[in-house]
């Protein structure tokens, strides 16, 4: 694993038989908004702060949200908004009558899978950002630029967002990739799992490892991304369980403008490898061909095998405050059922979001030729995407699960899930739900070797692995 996207839709049936460009301008053809030129209308993020009569309230500055929290208490028990009820639950029976706030990708899994729901809670709009992220993101306005072929970032100021007012699609996936989370993450006993073949009586796939993810540019203060060696994230895992995976880890080294410098070990080998092709639509390794190396955290990877437009902006039912998937307390079993994930632990809200399309480039080749994310505006957080197959089908649908983090003031989706339509079968990475162990977001990781550039290397890889 690596860490390891205003007229109702369509019903699913016809969504096959329209094209792409016809979709989009059904979903976004009466809903863009349009560009706010004074800034004392929009927030840091550049987000627009004005409420709507839809039930998205305005925005103001979210102060503390934990009252009491610290690490190692679950951090749903602390969030200024638990006692919030459902509005209402969206399932097969009512899934048109809400159609014009989903994507397709969320009709489509409804009107599919048996028994899944969607509970809708009230909106809140509960992300913001320390100050300095803040100034970094104001003085970017004119600074940040992007490489000569519009795909990955030249530079910019950070830790803050690249382009709070995006021109296009490609700036709009730098801000998603680029949100502030501290100089990294560390989370033992993390779980990835996949769910069982259809009409299998077995429990699926489970999979436990120890896992950092260091971001050099995520220091206090600011520094820009050419002084950070243009480098996205660094990764280190290594698994726990199961038996026939024990001990085999990886390094990854993400950066914009060229592949990923990744180093995998195999303790049946006793070996270190380096893995060149290990990128885009490569399928991860062990996982039975549900999840590709790109779909890690909605998306990962370089943005050079697609081009990139910017569609627009509406409101949209995203998973948003979503505590309950990052309940470390909570039981296995009750949580990963055979089909999705148990809706007690998801959330979703009224959000306005913008719509990035990726369409792969003319001459290149990708298993998802059409692509659509989705993105929270206050956030920049990955809330979703939709994968279409080369017969321009739903393949695959993804959401990520938003939480105002307390640690350091901002919001992030680490957790993750895939659902696979055409198997009938989903995955779920970065997660802590059923854990045992809670995450932990480092803003000052000066004395932890794995937050350092120099610990990210073959030869360590293989010092620690052979341990």
């Amino acid at each position: 694993m690596i860490a390891r996207t205003t007229q109702p839709l369509q019903p699913f049936a016809a969504i096959k038989k329209v094209t792409m460009p016809s979709l989009l301008a059904a979903l976004f053809s009466a809903a863009a908004y349009p560009a706010i030129a004074q800034t004392a209308d929009l927030t840091p993020a550049g987000a627009e702060k004005a409420g709507t009569s839809s039930g998205i309230p305005a925005w103001t500055a979210p102060g503390a949200l934990e009252n009491g929290w610290s690490p190692g208490k679950r951090r749903l028990d602390f969030f200024k908004y638990k006692s919030d009820k459902p509005l209402y639950v969206i399932d097969a029976s009512n899934v048109d009558q809400y159609a014009d706030k989903l994507n397709p990708g969320q009709v489509a899994l409804i009107k599919q899978t048996k028994g899944y729901t969607m509970p809708v809670y009230p909106t809140r709009r509960t992300c913001g950002m320390p100050d300095f992220v803040a100034e970094n993101t104001k003085k970017n306005i004119g600074f940040a630029k992007m490489s000569p072929d519009g795909t990955a970032l030249a530079d910019a100021y950070l830790p803050g967002f690249p382009f709070p007012h995006p021109k296009t699609g490609a700036e709009a996936m730098w801000n998603a990739k680029l949100g502030y989370r501290g100089v990294g993450i560390e989370f033992r006993d993390q779980i990835t799992m996949t769910s069982p073949r259809k009409g299998s009586s077995g429990d699926g796939l489970k999979f436990v490892s120890d896992t950092w993810l260091y971001f050099p540019w995520g220091v206090k203060g600011g520094t820009t991304f050419s002084a950070a060696g243009q480098v996205e994230a660094m990764n280190y895992f290594t698994y726990k369980s199961p038996v026939a995976l024990a001990g085999q880890g990886a390094m990854f080294t993400a950066y914009a403008a060229k592949p990923a410098e990744v180093f995998y070990y195999f303790p049946g080998q006793r070996r270190t490898r380096r893995m060149p092709t290990y990128a885009y639509d490569a399928p991860q390794i062990g996982f039975d061909n549900q999840y590709n190396i790109d779909e890690a955290y909605v998306f990962s990877g370089l943005l050079d095998r697609f081009d990139w437009k910017l569609i627009g902006k509406k409101e949209m039912l995203i998973p948003y405050n979503a505590l309950g998937m990052y309940d470390f307390t909570a039981k296995y079993e009750d949580a990963y059922q055979p089909d999705f994930i148990n809706p007690a632990y998801r959330r979703y809200e009224l959000h306005r979001v913008w719509l990035v399309e990726a369409t792969v480039k003319q001459g290149v080749r990708h298993s998802a030729p059409k692509r659509l994310f989705y993105i929270d505006e206050d956030s920049w957080g990955l809330a979703g995407a939709v994968d279409y197959d080369a017969q321009g089908k739903i393949s695959k649908v993804r959401e990520g699960y938003s939480i105002p983090v307390y640690e350091t003031g901002a919001c992030m989706s680490l957790v993750f899930a895939q659902y696979n339509l055409n198997d009938g079968r989903y995955v779920v990475d970065g997660s802590m739900l059923a854990a045992g162990k809670d995450a932990k977001w480092i803003v000052d990781g000066a004395d932890d070797p794995h937050f350092k550039a120099s610990f990210y290397n073959a030869e360590n890889l293989r010092a620690l692995s052979e341990r």
